[in-house]
This record gives structure tokens, sequence and C-alpha cells, in this order.
């Protein structure tokens, strides 16, 4: 009996043996799988990283473009503002030579309505014809921006009979001031 019972505990324990070498190999193909998913694992979390750096890369390249674009635009707002802003200068330039001149020729006018109002006599009217008024509207340099409108204002605002200054006895002067007038 004895032998049955020793004949059983040697082929137990060999079976034993058997089985952990069998769960030896099985660790390792366990172990083998694990490490062939981690790596697959690993290159597809690599493979996404490098989408998501390629989109990123895509996407600030874009919004270069189209600061650049906007910069461009920018820059020719720009241009054309300066343009406009040097023709207004100019302009403002030329309407304040003529502001200048214009106030020029009514100091001139003012004082010819002075002389005029000074010398009745020396219109060369006709005894019989009685004389002028005297002249009693002066003009003024803030006045003057209106006078720029146009000389139809300033001929239309003037107190006086306008056949009284084309009158053929008057002086040469007088004449070509008020044709000055009409140039503006």
């Amino acid at each position: 009996m004895a032998s049955p019972s020793g004949s059983g505990t040697s082929s137990g324990s060999s079976g034993l043996m058997n089985s952990g070498g069998s769960s030896e190999e099985d660790l390792q193909q366990l172990m083998d799988q694990r490490k062939r998913k981690r790596m697959i694992s690993n290159r597809e979390s690599a493979r996404r990283s490098r989408m998501r750096k390629q989109k990123h890369l895509d996407d600030l390249m874009a919004q270069v473009s189209q600061l650049r674009k906007e910069n461009n635009q920018i820059i020719t707002s720009i241009n054309v503002t300066t343009q406009q802003y040097l023709n207004v200068e100019a302009e403002n330039s030329v309407l304040r030579a003529q502001v200048a001149e214009l106030c020029h020729r009514l100091q001139s006018l003012n004082e010819i309505i002075d002389f005029l109002n000074a010398n009745h006599g020396g219109l060369g009217l006709e005894n019989d014809q009685p004389p002028p008024p005297p002249y009693n509207h002066h003009f003024n340099v803030e006045s003057a921006g209106e006078i720029a409108g146009g000389a139809g204002f300033m001929m239309n605002h003037i107190p006086w009979n306008h056949h009284q200054l084309y009158h053929h006895h008057q002086p040469a002067a007088l004449m070509a001031a008020s044709a000055d007038i009409l140039h503006y």
C-alpha cells in the first residue's frame, strides 16, 4: 500500500511541476500580449498626438495667412487715408490763400467805400442829379468766409447802385478794384 501512495505522490508532484511550467508559459504569453497591446496603444497615441500637432500647425498657418491679409488691407486703407489727408491739406492751403486774398480785397473795398463817403462830389455827377446817399456798409473779415462763397453774394449785399460804380468819370483804379471782385 505504501507503494501506490508513493507512486501517487510522485505522479502528483510531476503533474504539479508540469502545471507550473505551463503557467509560467501562460504568464509569459500574457506579459507578451500586454506588451504588444501597450506598444499598439502607444503607437496609436503617438499617431493621434502627431495628428493634433499637425492640425494645430495647419490652424496657425491659416491664422498667419489671414492676419497677413488683414494687415495688407489695413496698410492699403492707411495709404488711401493718407492720400486723402494730403489732398484735403492741399485744398485747405489753397482755400487759406484765397481767404487771405479775399480779406485783402475786402480791405481795399472798404477803403474805397471810405473814400467815396468822404468825397461825394468826386463821382462826376451832373449838377441836376442829387448826390447818392452815403455808403454806410462796411464788410469785415468775419464775413470773408461768406464772401468766399461766390461773387454773387457780395454783389447782392453791397448797398449801392451798381450804375454809380461804372460811371464814366470814375477813376480807373476804382473800376479795376470792382472788376477784381468778379474774379472769384
